[in-house]
């Protein structure tokens, strides 16, 4: 699947799309709230300014996925893996990190703890 599929499929009111590969796909500001991506790989995927609230990204491969400005919130990341991610300037209110992976590379916005939010640095 690409992401032209995607879109055209979420448009037309699907939102399950578990496992699919988008790695290194365009989806900058895609508009896909709610969907469900669960243990999906979007690996050097480009999700910047992606409105995203309410989705289902856990245990998602993100890593190297360019996040920035994304709206995450209440986004369940549980268990995804973030090594890499860029993050900066993503809203994350209710977001759920819980395990989410991340090394050194990742990057946050500023103030941004991710040992409050019971992630796992690798």
């Amino acid at each position: 699947m690409n992401a032209e599929e995607l879109k055209r499929r979420f448009a037309a009111g699907e939102r399950y799309f578990p496992a699919v590969n988008l790695s290194r796909n365009k989806l900058i500001g895609a508009y896909l709230p709610g969907i469900n991506l669960w243990g999906s790989d979007l690996s050097g995927a480009n999700l910047a300014k992606a409105k995203l609230w309410g989705a289902d990204l856990s245990r998602a491969n993100l890593a190297k996925a360019n996040l920035t400005r994304a709206n995450l919130s209440g986004v369940k990341l549980n268990e995804a893996n973030l090594r890499g991610a860029k993050l900066n300037y993503a809203k994350l209110y209710g977001a759920n990190l819980t395990g989410a992976y991340y090394d050194d590379s990742t990057r946050f916005s500023r103030g941004f703890d991710p040992i409050s939010q019971n992630m796992r640095k690798v």
